[in-house]
């Protein structure tokens, strides 16, 4: 019984990527999928990327609609540097908890507080937030941004993980958001030192939106690019993995004789798999639900994320 259903489950995948095959031929469009997507939408991607890579990707591609497999704010992000492109989601619902723990009249205040403060903030948020900010940044940048801000204060929102890690590494003072990654904040000491005990000789490698106590533990600090990339490039044949666990996919890809065991069961993120290939080949069908930013605010946040793209 087990066996019909999976033989089924597989042919309805078979005609749905055969269907978005000539919906994407015939609507000119791309499909980018973040690394937290499930596997069966990361199979059919033309671009698979952090939010840095595929921001760039938005930023550049020719394509007439872009269908943006990840969360809303990555939509959002796509429509902004797209502004003329037509940009889809598979579902409007994946948001993500962390970008809504700023909001641009808590952000406006704090800014009144620091009037010298330059305010960086992580692409994570909404387009009414990028509104507020001089810069934003990815976890794979988020120092060299800071780093590059001409002033001597920052204000970093909304990731205090990830504002920690960066923390360590300028002379800036940061003024800290209190936001956090629901998935990567529930990585625990417990989890690793449990995961170290029963895989001895794998390396831990981790996202910096985790905990700092976390990240100290940490043989290899990165950003997603920067975990897939070291794992690649790495001699050591097993990792203990400290972020979501839908890199599984790009990392067995790059890596399928190497061995990647995820540091708890718990790191899922629910908004990113609440996408799926059905709803992928529905959006290209009904051409909804699109995203719109409204054009004021999309001009002023257009700024911070090209100040971001030119940071090298």
């Amino acid at each position: 019984m087990e066996a019909l259903a999976l033989e089924r489950k597989a042919e309805q995948n078979r005609e749905l990527r055969e269907r978005l095959m000539q919906l994407k031929k015939e609507r000119n469009a791309i499909i980018l999928a973040h690394y937290y997507q499930r596997d069966e939408i990361q199979e059919v991607a033309d671009f698979r990327g952090d939010s840095f890579l595929l921001a760039q990707k938005a930023a550049s591609t020719d394509a007439d609609v872009i269908v943006f497999c990840g969360v809303h704010f990555m939509g959002e992000s796509a429509k902004i540097l797209a502004p003329h492109k037509t940009v889809l989601v598979p579902d409007e619902r994946a948001g993500c908890p962390m970008a809504d723990m700023v909001n641009p009249i808590g952000l406006r205040e704090l800014k009144a507080k620091h009037p010298n403060a330059k305010v960086v903030t992580y692409i994570n948020s909404s387009a009414d937030v990028k509104a507020e900010t001089d810069i934003c940044c990815t976890s794979a940048n988020a120092v060299n941004v800071v780093n590059s801000v001409d002033a001597d204060e920052v204000i970093w929102c909304p990731d205090k993980n990830l504002g920690h890690y960066v923390q360590q590494f300028t002379d800036k003072k940061m003024i800290i958001w209190e936001g956090y990654c629901n998935t990567h904040d529930m990585l625990t000491i417990k989890d690793v030192e449990e995961m170290r005990a029963k895989y001895p000789n794998a390396e831990f490698v981790v996202h910096p939106e985790c905990r700092p106590e976390v990240v100290e533990m940490a043989d290899f600090v990165g950003s997603t690019t920067g975990i897939l990339k070291h794992c690649r490039e790495s001699s050591h044949q097993e990792f203990i993995v400290g972020t979501e666990d839908g890199t599984g996919y790009q990392l067995r890809l790059d890596s399928p004789n190497k061995s990647f065991h995820f540091a708890s069961k718990f790191l899922v993120c629910p908004n990113m798999k609440v996408n799926n290939l059905k709803k992928v080949v529905k959006a290209l069908e009904t051409m909804q639900p699109q995203i719109y930013v409204p054009q004021d605010v999309a001009d002023k946040a257009r700024l911070s994320l090209e100040r971001m793209l030119l940071v090298k």
